[in-house]
């Protein structure tokens, strides 16, 4: 069995499962964000009185935070409501971020454990070796009731990295890469793995990326095999209580497929489409009106750093707005604390409240008619930042950082080598 196999076995009861069966399991994490009212409609409608384990539940106010419309504050004052009144006590408020970074920062996502949240790119958790999958208002619902859900046991897509990566080039220029290979719609309802030496080399954050955008070929979760790297950090969190899964040595993969991230240079997705990827150098030169750096993808410590070191000491180029949305709350106090914040304010940035900002389309950094965007987020289909007119085009930190300092989009390499 894979190790993702042997994880639904654990959580459904059972000794074996194998892809195309259908299981019922434990769900360790339910998390319910803003846009999901529907979730608690749903409780009622179904006949909940009490929410069966409230301590592993998370209301999550990340798309409407701070709220721009009354509508969005009378979501949240009900969703106040009911956390009171269900016991629910793990309510994330409009300070506190970007749920699936949340869940990060606060070594909830681990090893052996299903985690499943009201967002599509809730497949990030892989990364620490969690089942993790975004579901819709009724499943969710289902959990609060029940404490467990169904899962179809999907087949596992292997991907192996090998080579290492050139300065410059990141791990979100790879997962760029690797959907304009395969195309949106190769993953659907498959699992994800990420395997090879040059993960060795890649942080948690940048294995979090490649996770994260697995959503965007449809895939259903993603998985990374647990080693040191993530063992070292979630110790660093005080968090040892998890079950590590492996796979069998004569498991068979639906598909195995392997890229030389040595051979990769920086991508763009262009718009409109998250597949439509191609070598940034193709789109050199064109004007940028907002650099955007932010989002569960690409609004970790590391993106701030890396954008820090290319702007820190200049300063934006004076027909283009940087918008910054640190992705949790812990990761604006520990950019504050590093002097990333300050660095980038100095330069012209501006700084956002952490949350899904304008990566959700709906408030702080809204994109006009024929606008260009750059943006560290995860998806560039008509109207996603803005303006269905507006384009918006994909990639990693320090492209994004460096079409801030110059004003359109600029290979990152040179700058990056010049730190």
């Amino acid at each position: 069995m894979h190790a993702i196999e042997k994880l639904l076995a654990a959580k459904a009861g059972v000794d074996r499962v194998h892809a195309g069966q259908i299981v019922n399991c434990d769900v360790d994490v339910a998390g319910i964000n803003d846009l999901y009212y529907q979730t608690v409609k749903s409780f009622v409608e179904m006949g909940g009185q009490r929410v069966k384990h409230p301590d592993d539940v998370l209301i999550f106010f990340d798309h409407y935070a701070p709220c721009a419309t009354v509508i969005q504050a009378e979501d949240h004052k009900k969703f106040r409501q009911f956390a009171h009144e269900q016991g629910i006590a793990n309510l994330m408020d409009v300070n506190q971020g970007v749920c699936h970074q949340v869940v990060v920062d606060r070594g909830l996502a681990k090893p052996g454990e299903i985690v499943v949240i009201t967002d599509s790119h809730s497949t990030m958790h892989g990364a620490l070796g969690a089942f993790g999958t975004g579901v819709g208002a009724t499943d969710l619902a289902t959990i609060l009731i029940t404490g467990k859900l169904w899962f179809k046991v999907p087949e596992v897509i292997k991907i192996t990295l090998t080579g290492h990566l050139h300065p410059g080039v990141y791990a979100k220029d790879v997962i760029l890469h690797i959907l304009g290979d395969l195309k949106a719609d190769h993953g659907i309802y498959k699992a994800i793995e990420f395997a090879g030496p040059a993960l060795k080399d890649m942080t948690i954050s940048e294995r979090l990326a490649l996770c994260n955008m697995t959503t965007e070929m449809g895939a259903a979760t993603s998985y990374i095999q647990p080693d040191d790297r993530t063992r070292n950090f979630l110790k660093a969190k005080g968090v040892t209580d998890y079950t590590v899964y492996t796979t069998d040595e004569d498991y068979h993969y639906q598909e195995e497929i392997t890229y030389d991230v040595g051979q990769i240079g920086p991508q763009v997705a262009a718009p409109a489409d998250v597949d439509n990827v191609h070598d940034l150098s193709d789109y050199q030169g064109v004007h940028v009106d907002q650099a955007y750096i932010g989002s569960c993808t690409g609004g970790r410590l590391q993106d701030f750093a890396t954008a820090a070191k290319i702007l820190k000491g200049h300063h934006i180029a004076l027909d283009t707005r940087l918008i910054i949305v640190p992705a949790s709350g812990e990761v604006t106090r520990e950019c504050i604390a590093r002097g990333y914040i300050q660095d980038l304010l100095d330069a012209g940035a501006t700084l956002s409240p952490s949350g899904c900002a304008a990566c959700i389309g709906i408030h702080q950094g809204l994109i006009a008619a024929d606008e260009v965007c750059m943006s560290t987020s995860n998806r560039n289909f008509p109207g996603r930042m803005g303006s269905l007119k507006g384009q918006i085009y994909l990639a990693s930190p320090a492209a994004t950082a460096t079409a801030a300092l110059t004003g359109q989009i600029t290979d990152p390499r040179d700058y990056v080598e010049a730190e």
